[in-house]
């Protein structure tokens, strides 16, 4: 019998992959003979590139900006022709070097990687837009890949969402065109992300203002239409930006990853999954990792449980995302300083209990 682990990170503990490793280390001390194949996952937000190395990506370092234009090095995963790309990982709020810069952080990092990916031969980008510590429409991202945006003077902007009220003129003729494949759980229009996400940025009621009306004027150029498609508000507008302009098709960010770490076929003979995160919440019922997998572990007739550091979800709320039982590390220790501190031994232990209900599931 086969059990497949397949978890998020447990963000501010562990990475996906230390999870995946501290549970299958449990379940092997309960039951030695048990197969277990691990698949790290994720949703597009932090750590997608680690699932991807971890399913067999390359990793490829790279200098790019930051969300302050700073400096930074990133990574993008590579097979093939297919890179994967985390936005976070150049423009993410991790990347800040001090206090939040909610009217001037640009997502021009994250068209570092792109570009450094097509120049590497990449013809297929998949764009994990979670995290994001920028509100600027996506503008920087297509700067970095040759667009110019211009004042009334024929100047080019300076960085961040807030210049974006003075733009009068897009120019695309050198923008790299590229295939970008979205991954996102976020279904916000463009109008909605400074209101829902930019107080997470640092924006005060005043910036959100600023911010709002600026990607309004923004999207009165770049393409009005996209403005309101779901998804669009995604990442400070990136979204939008890379829907309008670069013409990228967007899709469900756990969906989008399981089809490309090969969850499908590392089901093939699991009798039992084992899925998590680090707070099993009313956001997993959204579209977060876990209930990705507890849906395509459904629809293979695979039943699925999840580990987690905390857990809000009613038993009826988790069988209604298919999850059969959920195993949080608060379940053996009530401190959460603690339950983050020792999450891998805690974890391991936790899986000794889903070693013992996997087999009355399975009975």
């Amino acid at each position: 019998m086969r059990v497949l682990v397949a978890p998020d990170k447990f963000k501010g503990s562990l990475t996906a992959a230390e999870v995946a490793s501290a549970v299958a280390a449990g379940l092997a001390d309960v039951h030695p003979a048990l197969a277990v194949t691990t698949l790290p996952v994720a949703d597009g937000g932090e750590g997608t590139v680690d699932a991807a190395v971890a399913a067999g990506f390359r990793r490829v370092r790279v200098p790019a900006r930051g969300p302050t234009g700073a400096p930074v090095t990133a990574s993008y995963a590579v097979l093939g022709d297919t890179a994967v790309v985390e936005l976070a990982e150049a423009s993410g709020l991790h990347r800040l070097p001090g206090a939040p810069e909610p009217l001037t952080a640009t997502s021009a990092g994250t068209g570092d990687v792109i570009a450094a990916a097509v120049r590497a031969g990449c013809r297929r980008i998949v764009l994990g837009v979670g995290g994001s510590a920028c509100t600027d429409g996506g503008a920087g991202m297509l700067a970095a890949l040759g667009a110019r945006l211009l004042d009334d003077d024929g100047r080019d902007l300076p960085s961040g969402g807030a210049a974006l009220s003075r733009l009068a003129s897009l120019d695309l003729t050198n923008l790299s065109r590229v295939d970008i494949e979205l991954a996102s759980d976020v279904d916000h229009p463009l109008h909605e992300a400074a209101s829902v996400y930019g107080p997470q940025k640092g924006a005060s009621p005043e910036d959100v203002g600023i911010l709002a009306a600026a990607l309004r004027h923004w999207a009165s150029i770049a393409g009005p239409e996209f403005a309101s498609r779901p998804g669009a508000g995604a990442a400070g507008g990136v979204g939008f930006a890379a829907m309008a302009v670069l013409g990228a098709r967007m899709r469900p960010g756990i969906e989008l990853l399981l089809d490309l770490l090969g969850f499908d076929a590392a089901l093939t003979g699991a009798s039992l999954v084992v899925t998590g995160e680090g707070s099993l919440d009313g956001q997993t019922l959204a579209g977060k990792a876990p209930a990705g997998v507890a849906r395509a572990a459904a629809a293979r007739g695979v039943p699925c449980v999840a580990v987690s550091g905390r857990c809000s979800l009613s038993p009826a709320e988790l069988a209604g995302a298919g999850i059969s039982a959920a195993y949080a590390l608060t379940d053996l220790e009530p401190d959460p300083a603690r339950c983050m501190a020792e999450a891998a031994p805690l974890l391991r232990r936790l899986a000794h209990r889903v070693a013992a209900g996997y087999f009355s599931l399975s009975r």
